[in-house]
């Protein structure tokens, strides 16, 4: 775990709750896989340090089929092919950013270099088995980690994008003040919700015409990074 959200959180790893986490998560590993690689896990938080996010991005849950989760939600990995939400995704992108044409890599992690952070709401899950490690202790942690955005001591705003039901209900149980910060909300990118309401959302465009009015042409984010790898 990157250093600035290890300070932060560091009060969370000796409650009961995450040494109950830990023991849970030590019996799944010794009988399943468990993904994504334990050496990912916190990738999100070396990807995006807490001093330096702009804009918070909730995911659910990682993908649980092998060669997919990589620590960020939402993102995968070449030669892994892009998924269906992603390419929704990448779909409202190409509609909200001038000169954006959609990649061939599923890859996120450039943008969470500019200060994206790529965030599931449980940060394993067994292999082949949708939502396994929910309700176990993650939830209460990744709570946290959004309370440390919330209240880093610069107190700049941020933008939340809240895609989908469970996405909104984390946002509302952080108590986000909305004089703030932004909080974009709008149906799942997933193939069975996208069309009711995610496309055509203008997410993108919306974060950075909020960005660069509070913080100057530099507060924004440059989605087209993902068209330079």
């Amino acid at each position: 775990m990157d250093k600035s959200w290890y300070e932060a959180l560091a009060k969370e790893f000796d409650k009961p709750y995450f040494r109950k986490l830990k023991e849970f998560l030590q019996g799944e590993l010794n009988q399943y896989q468990v993904f994504p690689p334990l050496k990912d896990v916190y990738s999100w938080s070396r990807l995006a340090a807490l001093h330096n996010v702009k804009v918070v991005i909730l995911g659910q849950d990682p993908y649980h089929d092998d060669g997919q989760a990589h620590g960020l939600s939402f993102s995968v990995l070449p030669p892994t092919k892009t998924p269906p939400s992603l390419r929704n995704i990448y779909k409202q992108m190409k509609n909200d950013v001038p000169g954006f044409s959609i990649p061939s890599s599923g890859d996120l992690s450039p943008l969470a270099r500019e200060g994206v952070l790529w965030l599931n709401a449980c940060l394993t899950v067994r292999a082949h088995k949708a939502n396994s490690h929910a309700k176990k202790g993650w939830e209460t942690f990744t709570g946290e980690v959004l309370r440390a955005v919330l209240n880093r001591p610069d107190g700049r705003g941020v933008v939340f994008m809240a895609w989908g039901a469970p996405a909104q209900k984390t946002c509302a149980n952080i108590h986000i003040n909305e004089n703030i910060h932004l909080v974009l909300r709008s149906p799942h990118p997933s193939p069975l919700s996208a069309h009711r309401g995610f496309l055509g959302n203008g997410h993108f465009r919306e974060a950075n015409e909020w960005l660069v009015k509070k913080y100057g042409p530099e507060g924004g984010i440059n989605w087209n990074i993902l068209n330079e790898q």
